[in-house]
């Protein structure tokens, strides 16, 4: 089975390298597809994502597209949502059925949300461009900072339960919030808030006991070669093909596991 955890490495670490998004998606619904426990599919996908993320986040800091005043406002609300999540889970780590059925639930929202960002990309662009409602100004101004914190607890709560969330969900929330900041430093921003809650998760998770160290390995092992792979062939292929596939298998899926569960 190393081999096959291996492949899906490579495969969701080419769709991350073609797309940018749904590594913490595909590679928890692959997990729970092998059989995995989604208590440890969870767990161990957390830290896969803060390990391949935080190369891209070096860069992004070399190159001066991190706003880390941005990046802490995030992380005064994600932390503590990381940390009441994993107290949650430690309650009900003894109920597998109830544990399964919350965890499922989660990945569900978040992969319907994950979908509609994908799909609403530029139309979530255009609102930003023209909205003029007082309630969404105030949220770009004197709002802002309370916003971001709270924001920031809810991708803390959505990725603790499900590791989906860290990506589009958070670039979506800086589109919003943040009208003048320019696309690559909302990707890198992105990125750099997502490193410290998906490690922060992760050993949370770890603590409980829901993190497989040998199929993290084997799930390295292939994604870092499939996202240098990703990237290169995603320089021919437009994001306009990839993104609408992408999110429209999120949402089919996420509505499946909503509805089946």
């Amino acid at each position: 089975m190393d081999l096959v955890f291996t492949a899906a490495g490579f495969l969701v670490g080419g769709i991350v390298g073609l797309t940018g998004v749904g590594g913490g998606s595909l590679m928890t619904l692959l997990l729970l597809m092998f059989g995995i426990a989604p208590a440890v599919a969870v767990g161990t996908d957390l830290l896969y994502a803060a390990v391949t993320k935080t190369g891209a986040v070096w860069v992004h800091h070399r190159n001066r597209t991190v706003q880390w005043r941005i990046v802490g406002r995030l992380a005064l609300g994600s932390l503590p949502g990381t940390a009441v999540s994993v107290w949650l889970l430690r309650d009900l780590i003894a109920d597998a059925e109830v544990l399964e059925r919350i965890i499922l639930t989660t990945l569900s929202v978040s992969l319907i949300l994950t979908a509609l960002v994908l799909l609403l990309k530029d139309r979530l662009r255009g609102f930003r461009a023209r909205s003029g409602a007082s309630w969404f100004r105030r949220l770009q101004g004197e709002w802002q900072g309370y916003a971001t914190v709270a924001a920031g607890f809810l991708i803390g709560v959505l990725v603790t339960l499900s590791s989906v969330g860290a990506g589009a969900l958070g670039a979506a929330i800086l589109l919003l919030l943040y009208p003048r900041l320019s696309a690559i430093r909302i990707v890198g921003t992105d990125l750099a808030h997502a490193v410290p809650l998906t490690a922060a998760a992760g050993l949370g998770h770890l603590q409980l006991g829901t993190v497989d160290f040998q199929l993290l390995g084997s799930l390295l092992v292939g994604s870092l070669p499939g996202i240098y792979l990703g990237s290169r062939v995603g320089v021919r292929l437009p994001e306009r093909v990839m993104r609408p596939v992408l999110g429209s298998v999120l949402f089919v899926i996420g509505v499946g596991f909503l509805v089946g569960g």
